[in-house]
């Protein structure tokens, strides 16, 4: 009897690395066209692989790896040949680039049947007319959305003629912001985020929606008693000499500008620093790529127990891209257990390649007549009248917790330039008995991104996002000084004007009481990723075209020929 054939013991791994998506760019061509072409269509896959190469990162900068491979998809065989190079080289995302004419089921769409169902697929091409790929990117499209797979269609730019054609930087960006997309979508399954505490103080809105979450995103929730956290701050459960690091540098930072009226504040001021260190840790081990934290009212509010510090310094340095041990990743991270506030930051972090999330209240929504009303009001006459806040008005977006220190200057700013525009003065002792400090900035002008607020509907069993493109804005001293004391003058203060809302759809349409910015996320990103995921597109307002060429990305055909968008994603839902 031949000797049975033993299994292979795996070896020890220590602690496990999250999996890098790996892009994989191929062609097709068709055994008839001549060798020439065919070398052409070898040198673009080689041309667009390099194109992506070092331009999709991960919100730490770690680039996204790219491979190509120069066998041509003529056929089933050689489908077979590259689908099995690409599992090799462990491809979760394909990006098609055809030249010539194909045969779609021969060649494309038989490699793509050796991939997981949702794996995402873009099909870019020239508008090349000598041989010609452009149809070939139809009739595979067209194709691949009949029997109901997305595909992404870049009908792009490149020379019809020479061996090594360059695409235009128009082509290559449309392309890299889908990569974004698949990027997101992918390296998100199968991760976590944590949240400590139950229900964000009854908000409805903000309920972690477990089952959902995870069939939409892949995402796990893992939820962790505030007990926990309560238990390791008592016992000191973190490295003394780090802790000693930390106060230090925040002492250099920030000094006098840190309110502290006596050995009580200490205190509590050290303990908000503590908690940083102890949930940074326990995120880590845990490879959570976000988190939340209900303070209200249990931690720090309800007088039955002992209140504790507030949270919001740790809050702002999960969000920031520093901290005391230098330049880092942003770990998008929730005030108040808001976790659809927290996946909103997340996917919105990770499509802009890492850039810093803003956590606010929707606070105030000021129309311009409001804000001239009270600027005759307090005195000051002089006013911009071509401003944007001037003719539109603006929302004055401040939150206790959660937002990013970056946001106290414009992107780029050094970290000395970031934190001259920060100061923790104490918290409110009426709301947050237990003390500790809060953060104080005022966002500068002129900083652009999207706005946005993810929310779940039962009814459709899906998620939405409603967004708009906004800008950061300011007005006079005096005025802003009013404005702010209307509100909670020592909280964090971001003055949004939306790109395309009124104020009064913007007073009327926000899913939630808090609402998320992220700088430089392009629109065909968030929309891309939208379509990989099924979540709803919301953008209510009057004044926003249905496309805008140049920003929004073309609708899927898949949408087309299902009766539009939200019908599909409706279809898809069942």
């Amino acid at each position: 009897m031949a000797n049975k054939l033993q299994a292979t013991r795996l070896s020890d791994i220590k602690k496990a690395s999250a999996k890098v998506p790996v892009i994989g760019v191929f062609a097709t061509s068709d055994p008839r066209i001549d060798d020439a072409s065919r070398k052409r269509c070898q040198n673009i896959a080689k041309m667009t692989a390099d194109t992506i190469s070092g331009e999709v990162v991960m919100p730490d900068k770690t680039p996204v790896p790219v491979v190509y491979s120069t066998v041509l998809v003529d056929g089933e065989a050689q489908a077979d040949i590259v689908a099995e190079q690409f599992r090799k080289a462990g491809v979760d995302i394909l990006v098609l680039v055809p030249d010539t004419w194909a045969f779609p089921q021969l060649t494309a769409i038989s490699l793509l049947q050796q991939f997981p169902p949702n794996t995402a697929i873009n099909i870019t091409c020239g508008n090349c007319g000598p041989k010609p790929g452009v149809v070939y990117a139809h009739a595979l499209n067209g194709a691949i959305s009949q029997y109901g797979r997305m595909a992404a269609l870049n009908v792009g730019t490149w020379p019809d003629t020479g061996m090594n054609p360059k695409m235009t930087a128009q082509t290559a960006k449309n392309l890299i912001d889908w990569c974004y997309a698949a990027v997101t979508a992918v390296v998100l399954r199968g991760r976590r985020v944590v949240v400590f505490g139950h229900d964000s103080m009854g908000m409805e809105t903000a309920l972690a929606h477990i089952l959902q979450t995870r069939n939409t995103f892949g995402l796990e929730i893992t939820r962790l008693d505030m007990k926990l956290l309560a238990d390791m701050l008592a016992k000191k459960a973190y490295n003394k000499s780090e802790f000693k690091r930390l106060r230090i540098w925040i002492d250099t930072c920030l000094g006098k500008r840190i309110e502290l009226r006596n050995d009580a504040d200490r205190k509590r001021f050290d303990q908000e620093l503590a908690m940083y260190l102890i949930v940074r840790d326990l995120m880590a081990d845990l490879n959570a790529v976000g988190g939340g934290f209900m303070s209200q009212l249990e931690w720090g509010s309800d007088l039955r127990g002992t209140p504790l510090p507030v949270a919001d310094v740790m809050e702002s340095f999960f969000n920031s891209t520093f901290d005391h041990n230098g330049r880092k990743a942003p770990l998008p991270y929730a005030t108040e257990a808001d976790v659809q506030g927290l996946l909103t930051m997340l996917f919105m972090t990770y499509l802009s390649g890492g850039n810093p999330p803003l956590f606010m209240d929707f606070r105030k929504v000021w129309e311009a007549w409001e804000i001239r009303k009270l600027a005759k009001k307090i005195g000051v006459s002089r006013l911009d009248t071509k401003a944007d806040w001037y003719r539109k008005g603006l929302v004055d977006g401040n939150n206790s917790g959660s937002a990013s220190f970056d946001w106290s200057a414009k992107p780029g700013a050094s970290v000395k330039t970031i934190m001259d525009g920060v100061s923790l003065p104490l918290a409110e002792a009426d709301y947050f008995p237990g003390g500790g400090n809060a953060i104080n900035f005022m966002t500068p002008a002129g900083i652009e991104g999207i706005a946005a607020r993810l929310a779940f509907s039962l009814p459709s069993n899906l998620f939405s996002m409603t967004w708009d493109e906004a800008r950061t804005t300011e007005v006079p001293k005096k005025l802003a000084k009013a404005m702010c004391e209307l509100t909670t003058p020592i909280w964090p203060h971001t003055f949004v004007v939306p790109k395309y809302a009124s104020m009064t759809e913007y007073k009327q349409y926000p899913p939630a009481n808090h609402l998320h910015m992220t700088w430089n996320l392009p629109v065909a990103r968030l929309q891309h990723w939208m379509d990989l995921t099924g979540v709803l597109s919301v953008t209510p307002w009057a004044a926003r075209p249905k496309f805008i060429e140049g920003t929004d990305r073309p609708q899927p055909l898949i949408h087309l020929i299902n009766a539009g968008e939200n019908n599909y994603k409706l279809l898809r839902r069942t």
